[in-house]
């Protein structure tokens, strides 16, 4: 099966509607914009732009755009927008990007066809490269990494978020068992922490944030950060509280595919 046909698959099934929701994979193109742009993940994902002086007008490459949802965001909120995605299906590619410009009547998106690993972008193009969940898919973590160095700007920024993470190759082929839909395309995949830190480093990019599973609610979105200090427990069931909440927090942290999100300048 095409990755196309298991989205529109999937959406029939009520097993999946949870995942179908929370990955913006739903039919109706503009709900999953809709959400995407009120979520705490994309509403601190503008927060850091900020906070890098990436601010709005800035020219933004979203990489792996996906179905749009990011590049659509982006656009609203003033960014100068090209999406690069090779897929060109209407329902989670370019065509669906192409739909959701035409129906939010935007002007300043370019959407162009084509794998991260070889862009047709001129040097020094872009004030900021965005990748959602896409980092992880690279056919060759070093060339996708060297690629986008190549189109930053000089000062540019790199927010790579949502990337899988393993501790080795027996955490890869765990993380890829229970993934619920590689077993329908093999499409999935993850790498060490060593290998993007060190992808990062050939592409001559200086980490400046490396954002850890519960860091920040552009990893956690759509669960919620526990505040064990905030719950009115007798002692004794506070102290048992606390210990299962090590136990929960030091799987979270440690579970084979947990996400990671990376800021490099260049």
């Amino acid at each position: 099966m095409t990755w196309e046909e298991i989205i529109i698959d999937i959406r029939t099934k009520p097993e999946y509607a949870d995942l179908v929701k929370n990955a913006y994979f739903e039919e109706k193109l503009q709900l999953n914009v809709d959400r995407f742009i009120n979520s705490s993940e994309f509403l601190e994902t503008l927060s850091l732009l900020k906070k890098y002086g990436k601010i709005a007008t800035s020219e933004l490459l979203d990489v792996g755009a996906g179905n749009g949802i990011s590049t659509i965001g982006f656009a609203l909120n003033g960014y100068q927008v090209t999406a690069v995605e090779p897929d060109k299906s209407h329902t989670i590619g370019a065509g669906a990007i192409q739909k959701l410009v035409s129906d939010y009547n935007l002007k300043d998106v370019t959407i162009v066809s084509s794998f991260a690993e070889k862009m047709p972008f001129p040097d020094n193009k872009f004030d900021v490269v965005y990748v959602r969940q896409a980092m992880h898919h690279a056919y060759h973590l070093n060339d996708f990494i060297s690629e986008i160095a190549r189109v930053l700007k000089p000062g540019g920024i790199l927010l790579t978020v949502r990337d899988h993470v393993i501790n080795d190759e027996n955490g890869k082929q765990e993380f890829l068992k229970i993934h619920p839909l590689h077993r329908f395309y093999g499409g999935e995949n993850a790498f060490t922490l060593s290998e993007y830190r060190n992808a990062f480093i050939k592409a001559n990019l200086t980490i400046k944030e490396e954002m850890k599973p519960l860091d920040t609610p552009i990893n956690y979105f759509p669960t919620n950060r526990s505040n064990a200090w905030r719950i009115p427990l007798p002692n004794f069931l506070f102290k048992v509280y606390l210990q299962w909440l090590k136990l929960r927090t030091n799987h979270l942290i440690n579970q084979p595919g947990r996400l990671y999100s990376f800021i490099a300048v260049k």
